[in-house]
């Protein structure tokens, strides 16, 4: 007997999503590039049947972080392309699609490490993980979940050559007044670590490449939780800045 699986069990291959997200991201502009580059980010994984029984969970509250196995759900395209042009290189190199993150991929598979903020109900009773440190849009499908094992899992000799270390750029950010008046109003239990939240994704410019570094009067927006974050980016004779104009 063949050891390989048949074409045909290839073919019908089907994955069942464990959990789907419910993230602080309502949409793709604006999310992290990469997980933990944003402190304050935060997201309940709502468990679905028939996986929705602790037990499955037990002995994971001592994994202080996580990988998660998702799909790129709003990335999802009939073709796929082998080479793909990652924003860490400008957005204007071409490397080959399995040399990169890209959510562009043959199985628009994603692979984040996030952190454990454990185990609860929400308000309807579901069983919810809740993580932060995450780059998960709302609705995300996430197909599996493994505890991080720091002795196998963290090499600190490992090396990428484009890409070994984090960004370290980040602009300043200014919150102007009405802006700082809106955030005042909200309930800190609904929206929790706000401000970081939105300091963490407009001070990396979340602009595609080509916009990065010009001056434009255009007004951006984010929309995390169920508020549209409006700011833009300011030069003048000193330096580059992002100024918030609305939280709303």
């Amino acid at each position: 007997m063949s050891r390989h699986p048949s074409r045909s069990a290839v073919e019908a291959l089907t994955l069942t999503p464990i959990a789907i997200t419910r993230s602080c991201f309502r949409d793709k502009f604006g999310v992290p590039r990469q997980p933990g580059l944003t402190r304050f980010a935060h997201a309940d994984l709502v468990i679905q049947p028939p996986f929705d029984r602790e037990d499955a969970f037990r002995g994971l509250e001592t994994a202080s972080h996580l990988w998660l196995t998702f799909q790129f759900h709003e990335a999802v395209r009939a073709e796929w392309r082998p080479v793909v042009r990652p924003p860490r290189l400008g957005g204007n190199k071409k490397i080959g699609v399995f040399a990169s993150r890209s959510p562009f991929r043959p199985n628009s598979l994603g692979l984040s490490v996030v952190r454990n903020e454990g185990l609860g109900r929400d308000d309807g009773g579901r069983l919810v993980l809740r993580i932060s440190d995450h780059d998960l849009i709302d609705g995300t499908p996430v197909l599996d979940i493994k505890p991080y094992l720091p002795f196998a899992d963290s090499v600190p000799e490992a090396s990428l050559g484009w890409a070994d270390s984090g960004p370290t750029q980040r602009l300043p950010v200014v919150f102007l007044e009405e802006a700082q008046a809106q955030l005042a109003e909200l309930p800190a239990e609904r929206y929790p670590d706000l401000r970081g939240l939105i300091e963490d994704v407009v001070s990396y410019d979340p602009r595609p490449s080509f916009r990065r570094g010009r001056d434009e009067e255009r007004i951006y927006g984010a929309h995390l939780y169920d508020l549209n974050v409006r700011f833009r980016f300011v030069h003048d004779d000193s330096q580059e800045r992002v100024e918030v104009l609305t939280v709303c």
